[in-house]
């Protein structure tokens, strides 16, 4: 059964494209017609894309991985935020930081360092801190909080990113594409497709159109969520990789995703192990660090 239908879209403004001059050709499959010089979205082909999109974010969900939501237009920000923060997953949504893929240990470096104060003020040395170094530490800890916040949990690269206008997260798209994940997006009639593994076309510029796609995602996510949760109660033992990957090919999910799933399995307990022991051996170090340029700069 569907997850939305014909007027269910409608009533969002799904439907509405750009001017007929703005328009990407690779879009004309996903185009039913032009009225009034703008061109009209099929949203038939909007039902099926978004249930295929739907099931691998399911899937991506139920096996533990994380899937990175982007979309920094001020149309979208506070409804991503908002629905995605209730399935626990990461977002961007204030400015996309080049190189958050492909240099991503770099802002694992960053996201430490917010921890590292987050300690400072719980083990008392922040009050050791004269006033001026304290107004600096909370000014640097607000502007991390600002840019990275949302991504605090993201201990290892997403398995799946979405992304809900492609012309203007591109820089993200080709970081995605550049490490082989898989990318989810809201494509209007502007945008090229042919990049996308799991595109949607919608109408990515009214706020209604956007907040009932990442609303069906999202609730995609929390059955996926959920299912896991169920399996987990009834088994204690984790799966076979064979068992996982036959199981999966049974459920006609996308090669693509079954790839992302069960490469990560075999990497998953060695990358959480190296980030623990990175954790231990430089926290200590990192602190002090950050203790002798605060007082620097203060001299």
């Amino acid at each position: 059964m569907p997850r939305t239908n014909f007027k269910e879209l409608l009533d969002a403004g799904v439907h509405f494209g750009h001017l007929k001059r703005k328009w990407n050709p690779a879009m004309a499959p996903y185009i039913f017609m032009e009225r009034n010089g703008i061109h009209i979205i099929d949203l038939e082909k909007t039902v099926v894309k978004l249930d295929e999109a739907a099931s691998a974010l399911k899937h991506i969900a139920k096996s533990g991985k994380k899937v990175l939501f982007v979309a920094t237009k001020k149309q979208a920000k506070e409804i991503v935020a908002e629905k995605v923060k209730t399935v626990n997953m990461p977002y961007v949504t204030e400015r996309w930081p080049g190189g958050m893929l492909t240099n991503f240990p770099t802002i694992r470096k960053a996201v430490k360092k917010m921890s590292s104060i987050d300690k400072m003020a719980t083990d008392g040395t922040f009050m050791n801190l004269s006033k001026r170094e304290r107004l600096q530490v909370t000014r640097q800890r607000a502007k991390l909080e600002k840019n990275l916040g949302s991504i605090i949990d993201l201990t290892r690269l997403p398995s799946a990113i979405f992304i809900v206008d492609v012309c203007k997260e591109h820089i993200a798209v080709r970081e995605a594409k550049r490490l082989g994940i898989p990318v989810f997006a809201m494509v209007d009639t502007n945008s090229d497709p042919s990049d996308i593994e799991f595109p949607i076309p919608a109408n990515d510029d009214a706020s209604k159109s956007i907040s009932l796609i990442i609303g069906i995602l999202c609730q995609a996510i929390e059955e996926g969520l959920n299912e896991r949760k169920n399996e987990k109660d009834k088994e204690s033992q984790p799966k076979d990789k064979k068992l996982i990957r036959k199981e999966l090919e049974t459920k006609d999910v996308p090669a693509a995703i079954i790839e992302a799933i069960v490469e990560e399995d075999e990497e998953e307990e060695e990358d959480e192990e190296e980030i623990v022991a990175e954790d231990e051996l430089s926290d200590d170090s990192e602190e002090e660090d950050d203790l002798v340029k605060i007082t620097d700069e203060t001299e």
